[in-house]
């Protein structure tokens, strides 16, 4: 499912790195609306070389910048797991993401597992497939659009928990309640 890349003011490509399967996700935002522009999985698996796997992801992520025009990146953060040889594996496949991006002056922002699922479910401790139906309701996605891997549906779950923080109001400098800001941000409430 893909929409033409003009119709959207912004857009975010979330990744879920791996060192079998990488998941990404294309999110557009049309005034307030987010859309789900595309999202899939790059196999690594068959790949026996772990340095042919770093190649590929850099390749795939730098060919998915190069045909949707992201403004940001989103990527899950690795987990800290017991096992370093695997969380090294990893902490290079998204290196290596974040390179093919930043190759193309892509801001990118790092969220944790955690806080991308507490952002699209509410609870920090969902299961993957728990995220999968708040994305596809959130953003109406046809069930025969999603796919089997959930490496998919975790990174465009990155790219609308980035969205969402956007939205987050700020306080500006100097100001020291909520009563103030809203008196020096009239066009940020309704």
């Amino acid at each position: 499912m893909e929409s033409n890349i003009k119709d959207y003011e912004r857009i975010i490509i979330g990744i879920d790195p791996g060192t079998n399967v990488m998941g990404y996700g294309l999110l557009g935002i049309s005034g307030r609306k987010p859309k789900m522009i595309a999202m899939g999985v790059i196999q690594l698996n068959k790949l026996e070389s772990h340095y042919m796997r770093l190649r590929r992801i850099y390749e795939r992520v730098l060919g998915l910048v190069e045909q949707y025009l992201p403004d940001e990146m989103a990527i899950e953060a690795p987990f800290f797991g017991k096992n370093v040889q695997s969380m090294l594996k990893l902490g290079r496949a998204q290196g290596v993401a974040m390179a093919a991006a930043l190759s193309r002056d892509v801001p990118i922002t790092e969220y944790e597992p955690r806080k991308i699922k507490m952002a699209i479910t509410g609870n920090g401790g969902a299961s993957k497939e728990q995220v999968q139906e708040m994305l596809r309701r959130i953003l109406d996605i046809p069930k025969e659009n999603l796919l089997p891997q959930l490496d998919a549906t975790d990174a465009l779950a990155a790219a609308l928990c980035h969205y969402y923080e956007l939205q987050r109001p700020t306080i500006r400098k100097g100001t020291s309640s909520w009563k103030e800001f809203i008196a020096k941000n009239p066009e940020r409430v309704k």
